[in-house]
Parts: structure tokens; C-alpha cells; sequence
């Protein structure tokens, strides 16, 4: 008996951990799912296909899903997301020149986000006071949380992410070679890829995004609208499957054998030890073999991680405001919150957990006040670097 067939992309990514598992363990077709994945390149290309139905559904930039639903820079197409694929995951690599000078220009532990934020600013006054061309930092979409961790973080210590460097869009498997050719000095990207350039020793990963933020919702399956209300079933049967693969994951026992399954050159195609650090917590972040560890590093099913919160949506869309790419309204707001849908998740999972209390505001960022969604104007008033609004 044929199941129903979905056509779903995704990027080469440890976070789409749950998806692939979710497929090629039988996670999807013991739901009546016969699925097949579409490996692509770039999120615009995931985004593009996505919205116009050659994709059922999509592993997908969590802002991605906001800006589609409210059209910004792009065609208006209400997203809806009823399953996180991992909270983290992302880390800041630097070139060794720039782990140098940040190293030098530091005062305190290089663990501390401040430390470097504010070291950072010193090598970039000291930059433009020889008359060096800015900095390069990679990311990998505007409407992405590489693109807004790396702004927070710079912010804080005095760097104007506009004014002060430049910030460049590229997909993740090319961020490696671009740090190797100089074209970037630095990138803000998901496992594998902060990993493969410690690897290939041109680069020092200098921080864990969960330094930044301890909870930062990463990356959705993402479904049209129209799509959840025409197929309500397949989309419950879909996130349930998806809901037993992150439990799956998240056993130790089962590690190796999901390592080789994310490791297979039509997935992920890295080498399964790479693998196996992101999904343990325990990276390399130095050529010369340092390791660091992190029981938050990436959160795939563990801590509520899988459960959409519509805090994380405020969060994102309060970033989107702050640098210029949308304009504060009520309404707006509450358009971004209802694309997380934890109601979506409850009625397929029977759960209604909620985020671990370490973390009050649901967002932990590292500066600045608790996050208060039902008060953007409060958190965008708190900081010193931000865009007019228009």
C-alpha cells in the first residue's frame, strides 16, 4: 500500500536531524507517509519552492516563515509551523588572524560574549583607524537568525553591524571555502559547517550561539496555511513522526546509528564524528584541538526544544524591526507569534509542555532586559545601535 506522498526540503544541516531521521528510520512511513527529500543549497531556494507548492513542506529558517507570512522583501505567503526542529545549533567562527587580534583586544574570559563583542570593537576602531577595509562576516539569509545573532552580539559591544563591517549572504556548505579564500573573515553558520572549517584548521570557533541566546528557535518544518487547513490529518500524522524522530535522536544509544544515517552523502554528507560532537555537545574549537562543551549547544527534541513557542516568534519579529526590515505594528505582531503553532503540535503529540523554568523569559539573551513580547517598544527602546523606524 502506497502511502501519501510529500515532497519536503531541506538544507545539509544537523538541524534537519529530525527530518531525515524522521524519514529514513520509517518514522514517516509508519504514519502512511511516503516521503521524499529534496536536498537544496540555499534557503531561497527552499523558501521559493516551498511557497509556490513544488514543496509539501520545508526544513526552514524560523524567520524565513515570519517574513514569508507578512510578505517583507518577498511574496506574502502565511506559513505555518507546528514543529521546531532545533533550538541552537549555530556558532561564530573566526579566521585565525581575527581570533588573534580578538584574543589580543580582550580583556576577560573569550567564553564571555561581551568580552569579544566589546574586544571586537576595539580591532574594528583599530581597523578603521589604519584605514583597513571593514571586516566580512558570513550569513546565511537576511531573514535569519545567523544574521540577527551576529547583530546582537556585535551591538552590544559597541559595533554598528551596518555601519561598522559588512555582512554578506551565503549558503552554508559554501561558508567554509569562503573563510579559506579570505573572502569572509568570519561567518555565523549551523552544524556541520563551524566544525569542518576547526577541521580544516582556517578557523576558531569563537562562540556558541547559546552563548548569545540560551533558547533561539533555529529552524521549523514549515507548511503553507492553505496546505494545514486542506490536509489537517496528514499534517498531525507528519508531526508526530517527526515528534518520535527527535525522541530518537535525543537516546543516547541510538547516536551512532543516526550519525550514519545524517552522515550519507545524499543527507548531510559529512563524516559521522562531526556529527556526533554537534548532536553530544562536545566540539573542537581550535585547530590546535581544543574542545569546548555545551549541554545547550543544540536542542533537537530534549527541554521542550520541539514545541513551538510563540515567544520565540515575538523575539524574532522584535529583530526584524530593530535592524530595519520590518515596521512595528500590534497587529503584526501578533500575525508573527500565530505563524508558531503550539496548539498544532499539542493536538498531535498530546503534550503541552513548556520551556525549562532556567530560562524565565523564554529567550535568555546574554544583554539587555528579560525579553517582554507584550512590550517590543520597551526592548527596542533598551538598545543604543538600532535602524530608524521609517
Amino acid at each position: 500500500m502506497t502511502g501519501t506522498p510529500l515532497a519536503i526540503g531541506f538544507i545539509p544541516l544537523v538541524d534537519a536531524s529530525a527530518l531525515i531521521v524522521a524519514v529514513d528510520r520509517g518514522f514517516t512511513s509508519a504514519e502512511g507517509l511516503d516521503v521524499t527529500l529534496v536536498r537544496e543549497v540555499s534557503w531561497s531556494n527552499v523558501r521559493d519552492k516551498l511557497n509556490i507548492g513544488l514543496f509539501d513542506a520545508a526544513h526552514l529558517l524560523a524567520p524565513v516563515a515570519i517574513a514569508s507570512t507578512l510578505g517583507l522583501s518577498q511574496v506574502k505567503v502565511p506559513i505555518v509551523a507546528p514543529f521546531n526542529l532545533g533550538l541552537n545549533g549555530n556558532a561564530i567562527t573566526v579566521s585565525p588572524a581575527l581570533h588573534g587580534a580578538i584574543m589580543n583586544q580582550a580583556d576577560g574570559d573569550l567564553t564571555d560574549p561581551m568580552v569579544t563583542a566589546k574586544a571586537l570593537a576595539r580591532v574594528v576602531a583599530a581597523r578603521q583607524k589604519a584605514g583597513d577595509e571593514p571586516l566580512t562576516f558570513g550569513m546565511t539569509f537576511p531573514f535569519s537568525t545567523h544574521n540577527y545573532q551576529l547583530r546582537f552580539w556585535m551591538a552590544a559591544g559597541g559595533v554598528d553591524p551596518d555601519e561598522d563591517v559588512r555582512l554578506v549572504v551565503l549558503p552554508p556548505p559554501f561558508m567554509v571555502n569562503s573563510l579559506a579564500s579570505g573572502h569572509v573573515d568570519a561567518f555565523c553558520v549551523g552544524a556541520p559547517w563551524n566544525s569542518i572549517a576547526v577541521d580544516r584548521g582556517i578557523g576558531h570557533i569563537l562562540h556558541f550561539v547559546s552563548d548569545i541566546l540560551e533558547r533561539a528557535a533555529e529552524k521549523v518544518l514549515a507548511v503553507r496555511e492553505q496546505w494545514a487547513q486542506a490536509n489537517p490529518d496528514v499534517l498531525m500524522r507528519l508531526t508526530r513522526a517527526h515528534a518520535l524522530a527527535a525522541e530518537f535522536i535525543e537516546n543516547p544509544d541510538n547516536r551512532s546509528e543516526v550519525c550514519r544515517i545524517l552522515g550519507a552523502p545524499e543527507r548531510i554528507g559529512v563524516d559521522p564524528d562531526v556529527i556526533r560532537r554537534t548532536l553530544d555537545g562536545r566540539l573542537k574549537v581550535s585547530p590546535d584541538g581544543t574542545f569546548r562543551e555545551s549541554d545547550r549547544y543544540l536542542l533537537v527534541g530534549r527541554e521542550a526544544a520541539a514545541r513551538p513557542d510563540p515567544v520565540q516568534a515575538a523575539w524574532l519579529y522584535a529583530q526584524m524591526v530593530r535592524w530595519g526590515q520590518a515596521t512595528y505594528s500590534p497587529d503584526a505582531l501578533e500575525i508573527a507569534q500565530k505563524v508558531f503553532r503550539p496548539d498544532l503540535y499539542d493536538a498531535a503529540i498530546g503534550s503541552s509542555a513548556v520551556p525549562a523554568p532556567h530560562v524565565p523569559d523564554g529567550v535568555g539573551a546574554f544583554d539587555g532586559a528579560p525579553f517582554d513580547p507584550d512590550d517590543i517598544a520597551g526592548h527596542l527602546a533598551s538598545f543604543a545601535i538600532k535602524r530608524r523606524q521609517p
